[in-house]
């Protein structure tokens, strides 16, 4: 497991607003990870995000995101990563929205390999967490994956990807910035109260992607249609994050 870079905390100058205020609570490294982004139809993201959250969109465009990774380092402050709970697979399906001009990221799911974590994260911050059996196997630039979820049944991705060419950095106003460039994320807690939790971490080093992707009901799982066209692709091999606990709104 490779050492975990605090150096991101003075790594500040590209964030949309400065850092919350109080101590950060957690560490998380993500691994070879893909954003798979497809345009969604608007109205039926609406009618399936909670009403405090402003669908945020490009152009007009609502997106979603299909999103195969690896987490090292997933460990609460001052306690030492362990390899056999700190590391594990994940699968997110994801969209964004906003609050008071703050874009964030809201998840429809959020898969992984380790039982504690789902029941960590559904206990402690009502997330849409959901243990799968998972397989990761990285082959130089190539990823193949595997994901299929236990209870309720239904939730399937199998695929493989990888990168080309050199790791860039989005610009302000792109699409790319857009969908990838976020520092929050927005749920509601047990008493359907929705909150903010906050992120930090470098600007994402995204690289051209290229996937075969052989079962994909993700997004059917949610009760979204994707649409019969490609991906948007990128990937990036890895990114340092720090975040902090949630912020209830209202």
């Amino acid at each position: 497991m490779s050492e975990f870079d605090k150096g991101i905390l003075t790594d500040t100058a590209h964030r949309p607003w400065p850092l919350p205020e109080g101590p950060w609570v957690m560490t998380q490294t993500w691994n070879d990870l893909l954003f798979a982004h497809w345009p969604v139809d608007v109205d039926r993201l609406r009618a399936l995000v909670p009403a405090p959250f402003e669908l945020d969109l490009f152009e007009g465009q609502a997106w979603l995101a299909v999103v195969p990774f690896h987490m090292t380092n997933v460990s609460p402050r001052l306690i030492p990563a362990l390899p056999w709970i700190s590391a594990f697979p994940e699968l997110n399906v994801r969209t964004y929205v906003r609050v008071a001009g703050k874009p964030g990221v809201f998840f429809f799911s959020l898969d992984a390999g380790n039982p504690v974590a789902v029941g960590a994260a559904r206990s402690l911050l009502n997330l849409p967490y959901f243990t799968a059996e998972m397989a990761v196997d990285v082959n130089g630039a190539r990823v193949d994956y595997a994901s299929c979820r236990r209870s309720p049944i239904g939730a399937e991705f199998r695929g493989s990807y990888g990168s080309h060419g050199d790791p860039w950095r989005s610009t302000p106003g792109t699409l790319e910035h857009f969908l990838t460039e976020r520092y929050c994320l927005y749920a509601v807690d047990h008493q359907s109260r929705a909150y903010r939790l906050e992120i930090h971490h470098s600007p994402w080093p995204l690289q051209a992607a290229s996937a075969t992707i052989d079962a994909n009901t993700m997004a059917d799982a949610a009760g979204i249609a994707l649409p019969a066209t490609a991906p948007l692709l990128h990937f990036s091999k890895r990114l340092d994050v720090v975040c902090w606990p949630p912020d209830r709104l209202g």
